[in-house]
């Protein structure tokens, strides 16, 4: 093997020259990431001290792990977390297949306007905040709201879509679906438009089918991309959709539908100096998290090679 000659640091600055519009472009996204999540990462440490405004965050009291301890002796940090799992599972279950089967769907289309109608239907819910989406439902699956109107009109009684234990998690589930679906298929839409024609038209000469070509060749063309948004899924499976929780939670429900952020807001925001117990919630869950994102991550690599992150 012949050996490389080093890169030089003219050459490394004329390197640097050749991609200086990629490297301004990046350079806002760098500093927002620096701001906003790698500079507030010092206030972690609070997790392990009484925090005090006076004080501040270096100056407070260190007292080790009395809040973590606190934390996993807790019954709602326990339930809390419990909720938080089963609604990620139920997101991930029902939230995550549909918009690939949508965009094989969509893909398969062969009018172009039609095509492209169906894809601004399905994105506009994305750029509808949920507060706004929240009064819509409410209007249509309160106790009497359209829906349950309509069923007592035909004899029945009315459905508890947001005040029953048991129905609330899948009601947040697939209205979340509904609101998500067109915008988390662009990405398998754009994967599916990189196919080269060619394979499929020499499936075709072969004498291959539709079903056939959809198992041979769009299948494994989306494999790497559908195992890495599973692992970008899970980077968030711990959040459980905050924002939609926050504004559709109420008191029949908060017992099995309160997710870990919401507890975190409810006790480190509404609650007068509780930031600390707050911040050690809020380091488990990003420990776990982390934990989920690492394993999914080797599983996808033990699957298939090219599927992983990293």
């Amino acid at each position: 093997m012949i050996p490389t000659a080093p890169v030089s640091f003219r050459q490394k600055l004329l390197r640097l020259g050749k991609y200086k519009t990629y490297y301004i472009m990046f350079f806002p996204v760098a500093l927002w990431y620096i701001i906003f999540c790698y500079i507030p990462m010092a206030g972690v440490s609070i997790a392990f001290k009484d925090f005090s405004f006076k004080a501040g965050i270096f100056g407070s009291e260190w007292v080790g792990l009395k809040h973590i301890n606190r934390m996993l002796s807790s019954r709602d940090f326990r339930r809390v977390m419990g909720n938080t799992l089963e609604l990620s599972a139920l997101r991930i279950l029902i939230g995550f297949p549909f918009p690939i089967i949508f965009a094989l769907m969509l893909n398969e289309v062969r009018f172009p306007k039609t095509k492209k109608a169906l894809q601004t239907i399905s994105y506009l819910p994305h750029f509808v905040s949920w507060v706004v989406i929240s009064g819509i439902l409410f209007s249509f699956f309160s106790s009497g709201g359209f829906v349950n109107q309509f069923i007592r009109r035909l004899g029945g009684q009315a459905i508890p879509f947001m005040s029953s234990e048991e129905l609330f998690p899948w009601f947040l589930a697939l209205s979340a679906l509904w609101k998500e679906l067109g915008w988390n298929a662009i990405i398998y839409l754009a994967t599916l438009s990189s196919i080269d024609p060619q394979l499929y038209e020499a499936a075709m000469i072969d004498g291959a089918g539709r079903w056939k070509q959809l198992i041979h060749i769009t299948f494994p063309s989306i494999r790497s991309v559908v195992s890495i948004m599973l692992i970008l899924s899970l980077t968030n499976v711990l959040s459980a959709g905050f924002d939609q929780v926050l504004v559709m939670i109420n008191a029949a429900v908060q017992s099995s539908a309160e997710t870990i952020d919401y507890y975190i807001f409810r006790i480190g925001v509404q609650r007068v100096n509780n930031y600390s117990y707050a911040t050690a919630n809020g380091l488990a869950k990003s420990l776990i998290s982390l934990v989920l994102v690492v394993t999914a991550n080797w599983g996808a690599k033990k699957i298939d090679p090219e599927g992983g992150l990293w």
